[in-house]
């Protein structure tokens, strides 16, 4: 989903605008991960991006993208550029840490 939303200037028209918004991106996201994995794929992860503009919107991760959005609104932005892509996530080990043994100098 690659999108600009309008955010009217009306204070009453405006939250219910941002509030618009906030539902479209969740329903996409959910709408995504719904989607059968294919093979050796773990889980959809997603590449966001979020700004005023195309130009300037910034990376953020798929958790940050509503407050954003919410923060825009509230700086009194009239628009919002919202960019979500879905690609295949795999799962890494975490590396094992070994802990020194005590009396051993590193």
């Amino acid at each position: 989903m690659k999108k600009t939303f309008p955010l009217p200037l009306l204070e009453t028209t405006r939250a219910r605008a941002v509030e618009a918004v906030k539902g479209e991106i969740r329903k996409y996201v959910k709408r995504e991960r719904r989607k059968p994995l294919p093979p050796e794929v773990d889980f959809w992860d997603f590449d966001c991006r979020v700004g005023l503009d195309q130009t300037t919107a910034g990376t953020k991760h798929i958790e940050e993208v509503i407050d954003t959005v919410s923060v825009a609104a509230a700086d009194g932005a009239t628009q919002v550029y919202v960019e979500i892509l879905s690609k295949p996530g795999r799962r890494t080990k975490k590396p094992v840490v070994i802990p020194l043994e005590s009396g051993q100098e590193s």
